[in-house]
This record gives C-alpha cells, sequence and structure tokens, in this order.
C-alpha cells in the first residue's frame, strides 16, 4: 500500500477549571493530537483500499503516546474518542480507514480498556470542524464521560487529504449531574456497563 505521508500535526490540551459552577481543584484535562495526511485514494475509485488501515497504524501509536504524555500518562485517560475528515476529493470510506489503526493505538497505549472507541467522520474542505465523540474508556454507558471536543484547521484538509484525530479526556464533565451509570458502578464485563 502507499506510504503515509504526514503534512503536519497538531497537540492540542485543553484545562477546564468550571462550566459556571464551582472551580474543580483539580482540572479536567481534554486533549486532542491529529495529523494532516495525504489521501492516496483521492481523485478516483479504489475497490481495495483496506491495507492502508495497516500503514496507518504507526501513524496512531505515534499521536496515541503524544497525547497519552500530554495528559500525564496511560493511568489518567478515562475517556476517549477518535474521528477523521476527508477531503473533497476523497470519499467518507477513506476516513473509516481510521477506525482500527485510531481507536486500537489508544486502547493499546491505555491497556484494559474494554469499551469501544466512539467515532465520527465526514468529507469537508479547508477549515472544516468536526466533533469527536467521546465515551468512558471501559463503559459506554457512563453518562457523565459523555462529551466531545471539535477539532479542524484552517488549512486542512485539502482535496487530496485528510485528518485524522483522537482525543482522550482524564475524567468526567467538569460539574457532571445527569445521573445515570457512574464511573464507580462500572462492572467491566462488556465495555457497556
Amino acid at each position: 500500500m502507499p506510504e503515509v505521508k504526514v503534512r503536519k500535526m497538531l497537540l492540542a490540551v485543553e484545562e477546564i477549571y468550571h462550566e459556571g459552577g464551582p472551580v474543580a481543584e483539580t482540572p479536567l484535562l481534554r486533549g486532542a493530537c491529529y495529523a494532516v495526511v495525504k489521501n492516496p485514494f483521492a481523485g478516483r475509485y479504489e475497490p481495495e483500499i483496506k491495507g492502508f488501515m495497516e500503514d496507518l497504524k504507526p501513524l496512531g501509536l505515534e499521536m496515541a503516546r503524544k497525547l497519552v504524555d500530554a495528559l500525564g500518562g496511560a493511568d489518567r485517560i478515562e475517556g476517549y474518542g477518535k474521528a477523521s475528515l476527508v477531503g473533497g476529493a476523497g470519499e467518507l470510506e477513506h476516513g473509516a480507514l481510521w477506525h482500527a489503526p485510531g481507536g486500537y493505538a489508544m486502547r493499546e497505549l491505555i491497556g484494559n480498556s474494554k469499551a469501544i472507541v466512539p467515532s465520527a467522520k465526514k468529507v469537508g474542505g479547508p477549515g472544516t470542524r468536526i466533533d469527536v465523540p467521546v465515551t468512558h474508556v471501559n463503559a459506554s454507558y457512563v453518562r457523565s464521560h459523555f462529551d466531545s471536543m471539535e477539532v479542524g484547521l484552517n488549512d486542512a484538509p485539502r482535496a487530496d487529504e485528510m485528518l485524522l484525530a483522537l482525543v482522550m479526556t482524564t475524567g468526567p464533565r467538569i460539574h457532571s449531574r445527569s445521573g445515570g451509570l457512574e464511573a464507580w458502578q462500572i462492572k467491566g464485563e462488556d465495555g457497556l456497563r
């Protein structure tokens, strides 16, 4: 398969102290790492594209490592998600190639995570933004960890590019109080509860 050609990467970490309520002693960290890569299938229909997922695995691990380090280590990660933006000369299915490399990279570094990594994808031009969904790493039904982070760059993705994103958080939303399954109630049997 084609070589992965990275044009640029970005690492961003938010420190969230409050959302209008009391100031938290420890801020929630919400971080994203994304890479803009050349889409090797842009401008044409290619029937066999699955091999590119293998090619993206080293990039996924590099991005996940950067993000884990920026958030203080794997033992601090409680939420995760991924997304892809495909430039206009590509197709939505090209963005689906990020599912395995992005998800497995985070799960490998975090260790023992049981929940599926939520994802989003869409086609758009430079400046397009996408909300990356986030859920708890061990139980998708933990409502306090339902979150998202908007990502995008002013100059990406170009028509022949893809923007690939990973997002992680260190805890629940600040001031979470909407009920439902709590993190301390996780059974850890099926990745849901």
